[in-house]
């Protein structure tokens, strides 16, 4: 728990890391919305978490105040129910500052984190939180002023089924969530992996079938753009083990985005590493491809 005057409530996470190691990597994982209790807040994503823990980042995973969890705790009727657009990337940057506080609270990881590599990777509603802190700017629906929450302490990024640009926005939305209406890539200048399934199209959303890529082509590079096979929005699974909301139920799939965005993550924070290109490799060299990468 990490305290947070003038937030809802106090900020509650989840630290995964290696048993041993020194000079660890870190990755801030952000939650979707979605509709289940507790998949949406630190309990969730834990195919991924435990996968980017046993392979060497200490993993951070917070409950931002969107969190079904969080039910009768945040007043539904506060001015940014039920999404927190704002108080999401506010969260992450807290835990950025509150890195001494996290390491101290922790047994074990005091003195093992390396501060000048840090990751952020976010799925769905995470990715557009991921994205602000990108760079990608954003309108305050109540004074129709461009929000910048870019973090440059985060030296990559990787967006999971990320919501897209404004012109393809559903009008439904944009009338319900008008902060996605000003949605803009071009200042994202990060470098991040964008991760999308060719089949995660909700009409709800958007008509368009790119809309979940927009990330990649609206924005400058160096980008990358992973896409997924037969993947729809839970990319095989994703946000947790055997859960019910996954319509693509697929190990291999989720073993895939496991794999690729690691491999990514490890060779932008470790530019000296192969990882990436290897992995790369091996996708576009199967008999029968996962899926396809792309690069800027």
């Amino acid at each position: 728990m990490l305290p947070a005057p003038g937030r809802i409530v106090d900020l509650q996470m989840r630290i995964s890391a290696p048993l041993t190691g020194g000079e660890l990597p870190i990755i801030l994982l952000s939650h979707g919305h979605g509709g289940s209790n507790h998949l949406s807040s630190l309990n969730g994503y834990a195919p991924l978490a435990n996968f980017y823990a046993a392979h060497g980042f200490v993993v951070i995973q917070p409950t931002h105040l969107s969190s079904k969890s969080l039910a009768g705790v945040v007043d539904a009727k506060s001015p940014e129910a039920p999404l927190f657009w704002r108080s999401r990337a506010e969260d992450m940057k807290r835990i950025l500052d509150g890195l001494d506080l996290i390491e101290a609270a922790v047994p074990m990881l005091q003195g093992r984190l390396d501060r000048s590599r840090i990751a952020a990777v976010g799925h769905s509603l995470g990715g557009h939180t991921v994205g602000m802190l990108a760079g990608m700017r954003v309108m305050d629906p109540n004074n129709s002023k461009e929000i910048n929450m870019y973090e440059p302490r985060i030296k990559a990024a990787v967006l999971l089924g990320a919501p897209g640009g404004s012109e393809g926005l559903a009008p439904k939305v944009a009338q319900l969530y008008p902060f996605f209406k000003g949605t803009d890539f071009t200042e994202m200048k990060t470098p991040t992996l964008v991760v999308a399934g060719d089949k995660d199209k909700n009409p709800t959303f958007s008509e368009r079938d790119d809309w979940r890529s927009e990330a990649y082509f609206l924005s400058p590079g160096p980008k990358s753009l992973l896409t997924i096979f037969g993947g729809e929005h839970m990319l095989g699974g994703i946000s947790g083990y055997d859960a019910g909301e996954t319509t693509d139920e697929n190990p291999a799939r989720v073993a895939l985005v496991q794999q690729l965005t690691w491999a990514y993550l490890r060779t932008a924070l470790y530019p000296e590493d192969s990882a990436w290109p290897v992995a790369c490799a091996a996708l576009q060299e199967s008999p029968a491809p996962q899926g396809l990468v792309a690069s800027k």
